[in-house]
């Protein structure tokens, strides 16, 4: 079954290279290119995952990551930091924020889909996805 994951991120290069490696994996893929973007994204679509960045113009993923939490709604979504912020204080903030799991950027293709099926409580394949 394929699994629907939201990737956000202002760099289309990130978008890109994270969209290959998961729809390599046989995952279905949307992409937004901030927080605001997203949020519009989620609430015309269904996902089983979003992916997010935290530095954003317009809005951060911190503030995205707040947003979908206090809607109430999206509790249940599971919700993936992954940054080049690689501090405890910045993990710290996404864990309040409310994110489910924390990856420091650059993740190289195994190991991201490994984690996100982690965090989905999927198998990963052994090619690597689902």
């Amino acid at each position: 079954m394929k699994r629907n994951v939201l990737i956000v991120d202002d760099s289309e290069f990130t978008r890109n290279y994270h969209s290959y490696i998961l729809r390599e994996a046989d995952f279905t893929v949307v992409t937004a290119v901030d927080g605001a973007d997203a949020l519009e994204k989620l609430y015309s679509q269904s996902f089983d995952l979003v992916l997010t960045d935290i530095n954003m113009a317009n809005m951060d993923g911190y503030e995205f990551i707040r947003r979908v939490r206090s809607s109430g709604d999206y509790n249940d979504l599971p919700i993936v930091i992954i940054s080049t912020e690689s501090e405890s204080e910045d993990k710290s903030r996404g864990f309040l924020a409310g994110a489910n799991f924390y990856i420091v950027k650059p993740s190289d293709p195994k190991p991201l889909i490994e984690n996100i099926c982690m965090v989905l409580g999927i198998e990963a394949a052994p090619g690597g996805g689902p």
